[in-house]
């Protein structure tokens, strides 16, 4: 069970779906946004923005060679998870119906890796800083002689963390987390990883827009 938290529209107390979740319902996120986003266009070129930012970091995987240490793989990796998970969230507090219907184009099994891909990856950003993943999280392919690109670097098995000191509802989303890692990134290449993840929010962020222009031709 997860915490049950007030509507950020009407006040009403629900139990969120998603970690990220504000509001209630469609309506009353829809209402909060004409009433707290006064430039649509100005939010719509900003989350664009934020996409091609993500495009950007998560290319540069396929393309630095990180030195004898490493220390590369682990700050582009770090910065990947960043800007994913930052994407995802926007997307949820500001679009869930559109985010909801994107998910649901996808067949069950597919739905799934992309759900739990994106809560692993939350899971990869809260137990790092936004400079530099663990090498307990990641490592070069085995027996490789030189370090090779970031993309080619895999998830590592990972134990769970010690969570009891957490409060009830932050330990129920964290232990989520940990066990969709477990489950869609660790034993996975980061380079498939990042694909799975940055194809949906692709799709999701092109439905956005598609949104948006329709209202504006209809207003």
């Amino acid at each position: 069970m997860k915490a049950a938290r007030s509507c950020a529209q009407c006040g009403t107390v629900f139990e969120p779906r998603r970690e990220h979740a504000r509001f209630c319902s469609a309506e009353c996120r829809i209402r909060w946004n004409r009433e707290h986003l006064t430039d649509a266009a100005a939010e719509q070129r900003a989350l664009e923005w934020s996409l091609a930012g993500m495009r950007d970091v998560t290319e540069r995987l396929t393309l630095c060679r990180p030195e004898e240490d490493g220390v590369v793989a682990f700050s582009a990796v770090a910065e990947a998870v960043w800007w994913v998970t930052i994407i995802d969230a926007r997307l949820i507090r500001q679009y869930m119906d559109i985010y909801e219907a994107v998910l649901a184009a996808h067949d069950p099994a597919q739905r799934s890796m992309v759900e739990g891909t994106l809560t692993g990856l939350r899971f990869v950003r809260n137990q790092t800083s936004s400079e530099t993943v663990s090498e307990e999280f990641i490592s070069p392919p085995a027996g490789a002689k030189k370090f090779g690109v970031p993309a080619a670097w895999h998830w590592n098995h990972i134990a769970e963390p010690p969570l009891d000191e957490l409060p009830d509802d932050v330990r129920s989303w964290e232990r989520t987390r940990y066990q969709e890692y477990e489950a869609w990134l660790a034993g996975n290449i980061i380079g498939d990883v990042f694909g799975r993840a940055t194809g949906f929010l692709d799709l999701a962020v092109a439905r956005v827009a598609a949104v948006a222009r329709a209202l504006t031709h209809i207003h």
